[in-house]
């Protein structure tokens, strides 16, 4: 896991070359890797999608997931992180810790998975190890443990000094560093990389009990000793060892590998899983094969030969045509065959063992985050965070045979990734995508063109603006219709107010005395429900509300659930309009890379855009500019940026929080959404 172009991808071809999965090292810039194996992967030298595979090393079976980069696909990374025991975070050395850096960091925080970090790039021009060390330290507020000191950097960089060894590890340059062979540690470095072992020593005894008490007696103590330690310590979240390398020029990447047996958890290490059987009881699953069956459907990936279930498979075993069940969706599954991925190519298997990744063939029903387990023990795992999307565009086939082929095809994708969502707009008809920007939904509409053969007209992207309350209502409503025999009737009276940021609708009913009858109190919330989802200025969805039922009045014979359903959506609607309600647009995080010249040029740029520079940092000779924008202010900035800057800048950008839009603008774009 990595921000974008740290060098996941280099490094996962490297690790596959050196364990014998495969006999030529894949290039990035020239489409030539195994894990990058999607047609637009390859052409854009990005990660798009995360790719499963296993390899070998020291007799370890090791699975390895390749996550990608960029912020658009914080889904791929979000589904992988939850289903793996360790990760490997990559750094690049020059860049130090990037804005992706952190948001993978924290969601590996959010999974509670243990890390190796790994800063990579060593040989790059600007490359300051210790530099990206104490970012990791301070912006991630990590307890890193740095196993190894780096022997040159820059052009001179050619190994690393062991600090459990203290042996230097030197990578041939005549083998293009495919091997290396240890030796004395420089002269010049012997000062150093003693005071480096000391605090090394000192921080691993501050995390681990055991080897404290041996440091206070003065013991001396073995590099098994240590190792042993730090495994412990970093299984339990309380160190990150640190590596060194430079995987493009194949240097340091068997010596992680050594770091991911030795300090990464095997499944038994870790906690077992809990879930909740059928009467919400926790129940507690220990990665066993002799354990009933229970596994958790991460992936789905489309296939002309049937639809791919990704499934990390926590106790027991998921053998090939046996009967599973969806707890999730309490309906039996059959399985039909069962494959070990390795990328896009498959390798058939009988069984997927605890601990294991396997994908299954002949799902019918199951879906990304659903739970698979033995029918005669069910359970239900935590599922997946899925992302709110930020951006939309509309989208029309161009013949009637392309209409027939969108729906389906559209399904399908949403199937795969399920931060992308598809709806029809009531007013115009038309169908719109949403997802998590510009280069997502790029992908997805070439991939309806290249795979499923729809041609279409694609709108302008939009933002997915939402509407929030600011202040405090209420409102009492009665619902009345008379049309001769049974009526309608129910009133409701409503206190709304603004709740914390991500809770959705808080609903608490505060009636006494059975002013509204209890069988009625869930039309309420419905009701309210629905008219979030409806908008009340101009159609976009209403977030983050507290509403609260304090009275109401019912009919013996013409009050009805339909009745207060629509009592209540209308209480809310006039509640809203009374409590400062207003638009609220997605803000972004945006990060400038750009040489001194233009940071004049760049920051005005950013300050047009409505965008508020919130710091700058100079990284010899660039400055490194941070700024929150408003996400409609920045579509085209990639062209712009780079004809300001003669094409030398480079800029990411993701998603911070949501802020109210500025009057003025919000009038607009209710007048235009309104017709007006």
């Amino acid at each position: 896991m990595a921000h974008i172009d740290a060098g996941k991808t280099t490094t996962t071809e490297r690790v596959l070359y050196y364990t014998g999965v495969s006999y030529r090292m894949g290039d990035v810039d020239d489409g030539s890797t195994q894990m990058d194996w999607m047609e637009q992967e390859q052409e854009r030298g990005i990660t798009i999608t995360s790719a499963s595979t296993t390899c070998y090393w020291r007799d370890h079976r090791i699975n390895v997931i390749d996550t990608p980069g960029h912020v658009d696909f914080t889904m791929e990374v979000e589904r992988s992180l939850r289903v793996l025991d360790g990760a490997v975070a990559v750094f690049c050395a020059v860049g130090g810790v990037e804005p992706q850096s952190e948001t993978v960091w924290r969601q590996a925080d959010r999974y509670h998975v243990p890390r190796v970090a790994f800063v990579n790039k060593l040989d790059r021009m600007g490359a300051d190890p210790a530099r990206a060390l104490r970012e990791i330290r301070e912006h991630l507020r990590a307890h890193v443990i740095p196993v190894q000191v780096p022997i040159g950097v820059e052009e001179t960089f050619v190994g690393v000094v062991d600090l459990l060894t203290m042996r230097a590890i030197i990578w041939d340059e005549e083998t293009l560093g495919a091997s290396f062979h240890d030796e004395e540690i420089p002269a010049d470095l012997a000062a150093t990389a003693r005071a480096a072992r000391e605090e090394m020593i000192e921080r691993i005894a501050e995390a681990d009990d055991r080897l404290m008490m041996r440091y206070v007696e003065g013991v001396e103590v073995g590099a098994d000793e240590l190792k042993a330690a730090l495994r412990r310590a970093t299984i339990a979240h309380q160190a990150v060892p640190v590596l060194y390398g430079a995987a493009f020029k194949n240097k340091g990447v068997q010596p992680l590998l050594d770091a991911v047996v030795d300090y990464l958890p095997s499944p038994a290490d870790i906690p077992p899983m809990t879930g909740l059987d059928p009467k919400a009881q926790e129940t507690v699953r220990p990665a066993s094969d002799r354990e009933p069956f229970c596994g958790l459907a991460f992936k789905i990936m489309a296939d002309r030969h049937g639809d791919l279930t990704y499934i990390r498979v926590y106790s027991g075993v998921l053998e090939a045509g046996s009967s599973v069940y969806n707890a999730t969706k309490g309906r039996r599954e059959r399985v039909g065959r069962l494959l070990r991925m390795h990328a896009n190519k498959r390798e058939q298997v009988e069984q997927v063992e605890a601990g294991n990744i396997g994908a299954a063939v002949g799902l019918r029903i199951t879906t990304t985050g659903d739970t698979l387990c033995d029918e005669g023990h069910p359970v239900v795992l935590e599922s997946l965070q899925i992302p709110e999307p930020v951006i939309s565009i509309a989208i029309e086939p161009r013949s009637q045979a392309d209409e027939d082929r969108l729906g389906s095809a559209l399904a399908r994708l949403a199937s795969e990734d399920p931060s992308f969502r598809v709806h029809n707009d009531k007013e115009s008809g038309q169908t719109i995508l949403s997802g998590m920007g510009e280069l997502h939904l790029e992908i997805l509409v070439d991939r309806l063109t290249r795979e499923y053969r729809v041609e279409a007209a694609v709108g302008k992207p939009e933002v997915a603006y939402r509407e929030a309350i600011f202040g405090k209502a209420e409102v009492h409503h009665v619902f009345k219709r008379q049309t001769g025999g049974r009526g309608q009737f129910a009133g409701v009276r409503l206190a709304v107010e603004p709740a914390a940021a991500g809770s959705g609708l808080i609903f608490e009913n505060a009636t006494v005395g059975g002013a509204v009858p209890r069988e009625y109190v869930p039309a309420v919330e419905k009701g309210i429900a629905e008219a979030m989802e409806r908008g009340v200025l101009c159609g976009y969805p209403v977030i983050d509300v507290k509403a609260t039922l304090l009275d109401g009045s019912f009919h013996e014979v013409d009050s009805s659930e339909m009745a207060f359903r629509i009592a209540a959506s209308m209480a809310f609607q006039e509640a809203a309009k009374r409590s400062d309600l207003n638009l609220i647009e997605p803000i972004m995080g945006v990060e400038v890379i750009t040489p001194e010249q233009y940071l004049g040029e760049v920051i005005g740029d950013l300050n047009a855009r409505r965008g508020k520079v919130t710091g700058m940092e100079p990284r010899g000779g660039i400055q490194v500019i941070g700024a929150e924008v408003p996400l409609s202010e920045m579509f085209g900035y990639a062209t712009v940026v780079r004809s300001k800057t003669q094409g030398r800048a480079t800029f990411t950008m993701q998603f911070e929080r949501y802020a109210p839009v500025p009057a003025h603008i919000a009038e607009d774009i209710v007048a235009k959404i309104k017709g007006l």
